[in-house]
């Protein structure tokens, strides 16, 4: 993975969707299995000063999809990611910045993932993201369950 399809997300994120722009979120770091964001407290704060609820929501998801976003680029797949269902916990406060971490669910595999895609043109896995609070304790978790789907597939069934 090279570090420009990474920069390359993130300006694409920034520039898409007006939310993630307005939140500061940034990709802090990347390896093949997780991918973490950063976003500041301020833009992200809520009437009692710690982090907004939408926002830790927010950021979350788009870890999560920001990673298979990645893995898919890097293996040279045009596909459209989608969040298909998620659970979201929220155990505690979060009173500074919002560092999301996300990676695959125990019992997901990536070569099953790219599998069915080659396969059924479809590809289906769950990611595990949290955010920790100052202590690094998990203050907020997400389990969501990604699709994606090949677009040359959707245009020609079209």
């Amino acid at each position: 993975m090279t570090d420009a399809l990474i920069h390359a997300l993130e300006r694409e994120i920034l520039a898409d969707i007006p939310l993630a722009r307005a939140m500061q979120l940034q990709i802090a770091a990347y390896q093949p299995d997780g991918l973490t964001l950063l976003a500041p407290l301020a833009p992200n704060i809520n009437d009692k000063g710690c982090a907004f609820g939408g926002s830790l929501a927010s950021l979350l998801t788009l870890s999560c999809w920001a990673l298979v976003v990645l893995r898919l680029r890097a293996a040279g797949e045009d596909c459209d990611v989608y969040v298909q269902d998620s659970q979201l916990r929220y155990l505690a406060p979060v009173w500074g910045e919002i560092r999301a971490e996300s990676r695959l669910a125990e019992g997901e595999s990536w070569n099953d993932f790219f599998d069915m895609l080659g396969s059924r043109n479809k590809g289906r896995l769950r990611i595990l993201a949290g955010v920790a609070d100052s202590s690094g304790k998990l203050a907020t978790t997400l389990d969501a369950r990604f699709v994606a789907l090949r677009r040359e597939a959707k245009s020609s069934a079209a």
